[in-house]
């Protein structure tokens, strides 16, 4: 899918951002990325910490894919927007047990961050075609 001089700036500050993201998870905003695990899922001060290790790795990857596998940027959109889906549950798990982080220390400011993520998802699709590709797909079948 094609796309304008606008959708590649702002695939590639995705990107970037998802590998400061990345970096954050790895370094200085460990502890907070831990606030997002979900609850339901084991507790240990172990697992949790693998759960923010691994996903920064897999924002690393993503962030760095966003930026320089252009030939591949509608899988890498597709990519980007199912990883979004598949780390909600935490953002809504901070949000339903109250846990403050990231500067999200009441209720309606973990509210307002719920809204974000669907603006996340619409511009890794957007910004690389996949958006595009996905309604094209739709209305062939």
């Amino acid at each position: 899918m094609k796309t304008n001089l606008f959708q590649k700036i702002m695939q590639v500050l995705l990107g970037a951002f998802m590998v400061m993201a990345g970096i954050g998870h790895l370094t200085f905003q460990r502890q907070e990325f831990q606030a997002q695990v979900p609850r339901w899922l084991p507790d240990s001060p172990e697992f949790m910490d693998f759960v923010v290790i691994s996903s920064g790795v897999v924002e690393i990857a993503l962030g760095l894919a966003m930026i320089f596998l252009w030939k591949h940027k509608v899988k890498v959109g597709l990519a980007l927007a199912i990883f979004y889906v598949l780390i909600f549950p935490g953002n809504i798990s901070q949000y339903t047990n109250e846990i403050s982080a990231f500067g999200l220390d009441t209720d309606r400011k973990r509210l307002i961050r719920l809204f974000f993520q669907p603006v996340l998802i619409l511009w890794a699709l957007w910004s690389t075609g996949a958006l595009k590709y996905l309604i094209k797909r739709i209305k062939e079948n």
